[in-house]
């Protein structure tokens, strides 16, 4: 998944620039067989930040469990948590959608800075 997610947000997109992502509301959501799904959901938001992408998130980490879709189907928790976040990137939306109808516009993008944190 990492090299996937490298090549996305570290491309040029249609010489865009990370311009494509800027600002859209994102979540990831991970599904697992067990534990250990911590340090991926971390990872996953870790390429939404670095793109400017604001992370809609739910109650709780934006997982659910099982092997088979039939034993996800059988993660209450998980599918709440599903439930609870479609409704808060919904309202996102909605919100983005608004703000652009009221003219608002997005922020101006300063020329980033590198360093290697020495200066």
């Amino acid at each position: 998944m990492t090299s996937f997610m490298d090549r996305l947000f570290y491309s040029d997109l249609n010489g865009r620039g990370n311009y494509t992502f800027y600002l859209k509301p994102a979540a990831c959501v991970i599904s697992a067989r067990r534990a250990g799904t911590t340090a991926a959901f971390d990872q996953m938001n870790k390429y939404f930040m670095i793109q400017e992408m604001p992370v809609v998130s739910s109650r709780y980490w934006n997982m659910v469990h099982g092997t088979t879709p039939e034993e996800v189907k059988k993660d209450k928790e998980g599918l709440y948590t599903m439930r609870v976040l479609g409704r808060n990137m919904a309202f996102q939306l909605r919100c983005k959608e608004a703000a652009f109808r009221l003219g608002v516009e997005l922020p101006k993008k300063e020329t980033p800075v590198f360093t290697n944190f020495i200066h």
